[in-house]
């Protein structure tokens, strides 16, 4: 009987420090001093940046409200086009061409992409003022969409409502990886000028706040691999835990038949 005891004994302080060991791998920013408060200039921050595909929703007011609602014409259609929105929402967008361009009542093709929310807003108003007095632009993108999948708790496509959106948050947003999931080889995926980048993210290392691709963009895709020897560890934990439940369960019944 004590034999049986020593032996339970080991087995479950292999269990113990497998399940343990790893842990190491699991925290996030290991190189940040905690002990500390420090301070980073944020100088990787560049502003989100209109892309062709991209639908922008834009609303024009001015002291002439009659002459300013063609331009609003387009709520619930995109470029006079029925728009289909998943949500069963109207949808008030241009849709910006493969040139990067959107058409304009009275103005026209007007070219956007590449340009920020803010400057498409400064150039159009100078544009408006041709026919409008005082005009009042408001833009923003209608369609930004991240999509986070892998070894996360809730791979999905998210829609994003402000013009910025950093990896953590992604990454917030479809509730933290894992136990399991590699957390220094994650891939960020990004479509631009007819390239597709990729970008390595280490999320052990607070070093992924100053990285470029730190702020993401309409489309952007992150793809969280799941690490290898932890599955394997887990793995192995509950088979092993299965084993030890079964021999438990003979000993059970073999010590009453005695």
């Amino acid at each position: 009987m004590k034999n049986l005891q020593s032996w339970l004994a080991a087995v479950l302080l292999m269990l113990f420090f497998a399940s343990c060991s790893s842990y190491k791998n699991v925290p996030y920013f290991k190189d940040l001093n905690q002990a500390l408060p420090s301070v980073d200039t944020v100088a990787n921050y560049t502003s989100l940046t209109v892309q062709t595909d991209d639908i922008l929703g834009i609303n024009v007011t001015s002291l002439n409200p009659e002459a300013s609602v063609i331009f609003n014409y387009n709520l619930g259609r995109v470029n006079g086009n029925n728009f289909d929105n998943s949500n069963g929402n109207p949808v008030l967008g241009y849709l910006v061409d493969k040139d990067g361009n959107i058409q304009l009542p009275l103005i026209g093709s007007f070219k956007v992409a590449g340009l920020t929310t803010a400057q498409v807003r400064e150039n159009m108003t100078k544009r408006l003022t041709t026919y409008l007095r005082e005009p009042v632009v408001n833009i923003r993108l209608l369609n930004f969409r991240i999509s986070v999948l892998g070894d996360v708790l809730r791979p999905d496509n998210y829609n994003v409502q402000k013009e910025r959106i950093t990896v953590i948050e992604a990454i917030s947003m479809a509730g933290d990886l894992n136990i399991t999931a590699n957390r220094t080889n994650i891939v960020l995926i990004r479509e631009r000028d007819g390239k597709r980048e990729y970008y390595p993210i280490d999320l052990t290392s607070k070093k992924v706040f100053d990285q470029p691709f730190y702020y993401l963009k309409n489309n952007d895709i992150i793809y969280v691999k799941p690490e290898r020897t932890k599955f394997a560890a887990v793995d192995r934990s509950y088979r092993t835990a299965s084993l030890v439940l079964s021999a438990l369960s003979i000993i059970a019944i073999v010590i009453t038949q005695l």
